[in-house]
């Protein structure tokens, strides 16, 4: 039979402290310029907590640029996640681009274009 863990939700605890702390060492403590205004939009773990995906959205600047700035400091970040988090194994970090605001806003152009096809065949 399976060990379960004591708290079923750790990896979800876990994800969301991974979050925070990751916004707070991206903005106070990483110092490349290609990485502009990022917020971190999601953070899921694997079950052995090996590698933990790390979704963003840049407001300014080249995604594909910053990505690859923030893959390259995964290791100095991940060291700055080992001070702060007190499990025992802190997760390898991948960061890829979320491109869910993206179509939400192409989503939100083309419901406003049917609305307005709709108003104008009314009319």
């Amino acid at each position: 039979m399976p060990k379960r863990s004591s708290t079923p939700n750790r990896g979800f605890k876990v994800a969301d402290q991974i979050q925070r702390d990751l916004t707070e060492l991206i903005a106070r403590e990483l110092k490349d310029p290609r990485v502009g205004m990022v917020t971190i939009q999601a953070v899921e773990v694997t079950p052995d907590y090996a590698h933990a995906k790390v979704f963003f959205s840049v407001l300014v600047g080249d995604a594909a640029e910053c990505e690859l700035a923030l893959n390259q400091a995964a290791g100095f970040l991940r060291n700055g996640l080992f001070k702060r988090l007190h499990i025992h194994t802190v997760p390898t970090l991948h960061f890829q681009f979320d491109r869910t605001t993206e179509r939400a806003a192409d989503m939100n152009a083309l419901i406003a274009r049917a609305v307005a096809s709709r108003a104008k065949d009314d009319a």
